[in-house]
């Protein structure tokens, strides 16, 4: 009732107007870092002002806000296939899907102040269960995927593929929704990625890690 007399408005007029609040709470509670400092995993659980971020070797990268249909609609499709073909052969694998926090130690240091890179990949593929714990998973995924959006490109296909080769990530998937094509790379025994193999449309794309199992690319790419 007070809330009536104050407000003389409508249910909708009310909620846009909560609406509108909420978003400049979040732009005032949003912590000022420095983008050139160095930061560690600790430092990272202590940033609770809602702001998707990552950090590689210790600098923030920040994460771009709620992705657009296309990629959603790609994340989903690929995140269910991986998901029925763990299923179907009753594999031991987890599936996991953004926002999953991956923590990448150095040298088996396990300590969050020690762990200076910590990520969200679209999605990830994780066998070895010793690896997950109630925050994420620490160490590398079997298998990551990233879906390239216009501000993501520079760094999944440079930093990120750099992390995931020297981290041991054994299949990486890059997405090109526009193009509908997916570039895989494969980890080779020297510990670097081979040249990769593009796979189109009309294609069916094997899921190395379970043994060359097929997804149809049209199922992806379906729009």
């Amino acid at each position: 009732m007070m809330l009536r007399k104050i407000f003389p408005l409508k249910r909708a007029q009310v909620t846009i107007f909560f609406s509108i609040f909420a978003k400049n709470i979040e732009k005032i509670m949003e912590l000022s870092l420095d983008l050139s400092k160095r930061y560690t995993y600790a430092e990272y659980l202590t940033w609770i002002d809602g702001q998707a971020r990552e950090l590689i070797h210790g600098l923030i990268k920040k994460m771009s806000p709620a992705p657009r249909l296309i990629h959603a609609d790609v994340n989903s499709t690929i995140f269910w296939n991986l998901g029925f073909i763990i299923r179907r052969n009753k594999g031991k694998c987890k599936v996991f899907t953004a926002p999953f926090d991956v923590r990448f130690p150095k040298q088996g240091e396990s300590a969050d102040d020690k762990i200076d890179t910590v990520v969200q990949p679209d999605i990830c593929v994780v066998c070895d269960l010793s690896k997950l714990d109630y925050r994420g998973c620490c160490g590398a995924p079997d298998m990551i995927v990233e879906i390239l959006s216009p501000s993501t490109n520079k760094k999944d296909v440079t930093e990120k593929f750099a992390l995931y080769e020297e981290s041991g990530v054994k299949e990486y998937w890059i997405v090109y929704p526009s193009d509908k094509v997916i570039h895989v790379f494969l980890l080779q025994g020297n510990g670097k990625y081979d040249e990769g193999i593009i796979y189109e449309r009309d294609e069916k794309i094997p899921v190395h890690i379970f043994n060359d199992h097929l997804i149809d690319l049209s199922d992806i790419f379906h729009f």
